[in-house]
């Protein structure tokens, strides 16, 4: 699927559709769905940042406002898959890409410093990328409870297909076997940015993925554990509409979004 040029999404907050109800209110959970395809990372995080400028925008404007004059922002939940990318976030070390600059070009891949939390990660090929652009005012009250969020869709997710995904004590993300020594697996990957309370970034969760680009990094900065993907776990590949379906369904239950 060729992905929109980045004009293609804009919607500002004047045309954008909101739900009377909300205007009364000021809480707006009404959540713009946008699946982009295969993109370009840097091209899908410049509609990211786009969407972000449009809810700081409201809420800057929103400032000296009583409440009951405020206008309500926007949401986003965009889907989409990367070709090859290796992306480190601002805490990250980048000892922990093990592969030299001039291999990175012969595999086909980028290496791109971004503005999330965390440390490396792979996005590629047969992975869901969901990037939530929220006012978090309206779902969640702190950083903490967002990933734990996250998390949840996420596991409730894997439970269609009767994998168990679990926590890790210490760690963000989700895991298959986290308990078992020698055993423990990521299956999903979650790095986000919030400024001004919105969020950015978001989760990469490997479904076909090909897991051999991992062996290039210290996932996450682990040295000691392992990587997975959902078709692994099955030992059969999955349609990745139908696990996007899932993961969205999910990603609404928990968040408290309403799909657009």
């Amino acid at each position: 699927m060729k992905a929109p040029h980045l004009s293609d999404h804009h919607t500002t907050q004047r045309n954008m559709s909101i739900p009377e109800n909300t205007l009364s209110t000021g809480i707006n959970r009404h959540t713009r769905f946008i699946n982009l395809g295969t993109i370009g990372f840097q091209q899908a995080w410049d509609i990211q940042e786009q969407y972000f400028r449009e809810i700081e925008k409201v809420k800057l404007a929103n400032q000296p406002l009583p409440r009951h004059e405020q206008l309500p922002t926007g949401n986003w939940l965009l889907f989409c898959e990367h070709p090859h990318v290796y992306t480190l976030g601002k805490s990250g070390n980048e000892n922990n890409l093990l592969l030299p600059h001039l291999e990175l070009k012969a595999a086909n891949a980028e290496f791109v410093h971004v503005n999330r939390g965390g440390d490396i990660t792979y996005h590629g090929p047969g992975q869901i990328v969901a990037y939530p652009i929220l006012n978090l005012d309206y779902f969640v009250k702190g950083a903490r409870e967002y990933i734990h969020k996250l998390e949840e869709a996420v596991i409730n997710m894997l439970k269609h297909y009767g994998v168990k995904g679990e926590r890790l004590q210490g760690a963000t993300g989700v895991w298959i076997d986290p308990e078992k020594p020698g055993k423990a697996r990521k299956i999903c990957a979650i790095g986000v940015r919030t400024s001004r309370w919105i969020s950015m970034h978001g989760l990469a969760l490997n479904i076909n993925t090909n897991l051999e680009y991992f062996n290039h990094i210290n996932p996450c900065g682990f040295t000691d554990k392992q990587v997975t993907s959902l078709s692994k776990e099955l030992e059969s590949n999955v349609p990745i509409e139908e696990a996007q379906q899932h993961l969205q369904t999910t990603l609404a239950e928990s968040l408290g979004l309403i799909i657009t």
